[in-house]
């Protein structure tokens, strides 16, 4: 059974840096890809950061070069670094496999950017 437990969110200004980290159990990150997903209110779910089962990373082009997604093999856990956070990256960050696995959705962490 997969278990996918996102934290790391809070609030914080415009410009600033959050950490989120995901704990997973049930997967084996060498076999498959992950991801950090954002839902903004209102709005869809979107994948924006992916690491391969191989470790390569992927980033959407409103991200990239401010989001960097990492993992940590031995403690199964995915991270995502955001930097210079915007107020419309306001969102609930979720982890997941690519492609996502509906039964894997967990709580979400929520990010607030905002002054």
């Amino acid at each position: 059974q997969v278990q996918l437990v996102e934290s790391g969110g809070g609030l914080v200004q415009p410009g600033g840096s959050l950490r989120l980290s995901c704990a997973a159990s049930g997967i084996i990150f060498s076999r498959n890809a992950m991801g950090w997903y954002r839902q903004p209110p209102g709005k869809q779910r979107d994948l924006v950061a992916g690491i391969s089962s191989d470790g390569i990373t992927n980033y959407v082009e409103s991200v990239r070069g401010r989001f960097t997604i990492s993992r940590d093999i031995r403690k199964n856990t995915v991270f995502l670094q955001m930097d210079s956070l915007k107020p419309e990256e306001t969102a609930v960050y979720y982890c997941n496999q690519i492609p996502a696995a509906l039964p894997n959705w967990g709580q979400g962490t929520q990010v607030t950017v905002s002054s």
